[in-house]
């Protein structure tokens, strides 16, 4: 996301949910078969944690490969904000179109379009001369650099992988039963804050503020939808930010090339303030479409250069 309060609450949201990375040796090989995960509730109905943290694992699993073979794609995203009066109208609405990109293995947002308008000549050249700047600097990395890169990038990661592995201890999970989403069959888990939890991982105090639903492809075990609110304000201190009680998140996946999950389409209802002076208050929708495989091994197109 490109919001920046949209980035950050959907980051927390889905390391929450969906545990976007997936802690290390236990990543299923791309293409491997994996055995189905059976949900088998309690007499009181309610999932044991013991066959949550085995989905959620599995979901992890797929996840990471989605994050590998989306580096294979390029993609069009657009975002249309609503921003919102005290009253909850409309007062004034933006949009914004970008081209993502993947440039020595780094996501690259080009600019194409505002309020659903081509850019001018000048906006686009600048928007060139970013990516030219990116390729250079990438092209030009010493081997110490790019290592001290990688690390930092495993080091977060890292991160993540911790902040994950006590989500099955943070909620309760109950199993609603199963929708056809797209025409495949998903287990609905919906998730409350466990009673008397203490986190262990100093970013996993803001789950206790969070419920919602999850939504998990029976076939594939991977998460193919969220729907998740905030049930009390929650403060993002190295930010001095608030993000509001109410605000509210949906993200729903797509299957592509039959081979990856990618997203489809982002809502969020955002309402924070920042640093006690500047408030947000917006209705965001976020699509994504026209996905597009493309080699790896290509001879990457400098900006400029003659193809």
């Amino acid at each position: 996301m490109h919001f920046f309060f949209g980035f950050i609450l959907a980051v927390a949201l889905l390391q929450s949910f969906s545990a976007a990375q997936v802690p290390s040796g236990t990543a299923t090989p791309a293409g491997a078969a994996s055995e189905p995960v059976h949900l088998r509730p309690d007499a009181s109905g309610a999932v044991p944690p013991e066959q949550i943290r085995q989905l959620l694992q599995r979901a992890e699993e797929k996840d990471l490969e989605n994050d590998k073979r989306q580096r294979d794609y390029t993609y069009i995203e657009r975002v249309e904000r609503h921003k919102l009066d005290g009253n909850g109208n409309v007062k004034k609405t933006e949009t914004s179109s970008s081209e993502v990109l993947e440039i020595y293995g780094e996501p690259v947002v080009r600019m194409i379009g505002r309020d659903d308008k081509p850019l001018s000549a000048d906006e686009d050249k600048k928007e060139d001369d970013k990516i030219q700047k990116i390729i250079d600097k990438r092209k030009n990395e010493s081997e110490a650099d790019r290592r001290k890169r990688l690390e930092r990038e495993e080091k977060a990661r890292e991160e993540d992988r911790r902040f994950v592995l006590e989500i099955a201890d943070a909620f309760s999970f109950r199993l609603l039963g199963s929708e056809s989403i797209d025409g495949r069959d998903a287990w609905v888990l919906e998730g409350d804050p466990r009673p008397g939890y203490e986190p262990k991982h100093r970013d996993a105090r803001i789950l206790r503020k969070f419920r919602g639903r999850v939504w998990i492809d029976k076939a594939d075990a991977q998460w193919v939808k969220l729907d998740i609110t905030a049930t009390d304000t929650v403060a993002i201190g190295f930010l001095l930010a608030r993000i509001h009680k109410g605000t509210h998140l949906v993200i729903d996946m797509t299957r592509v090339n039959d081979e990856v999950w990618l997203p489809k389409r982002v809502q969020l209802h955002f309402d924070a303030r920042v640093a006690l002076f500047k408030s947000y208050n917006e209705d965001v929708e976020q699509t994504y479409r026209d996905y597009k495989k493309f080699r790896t091994d290509s001879k990457m197109t400098v900006v400029g250069e003659p193809q």
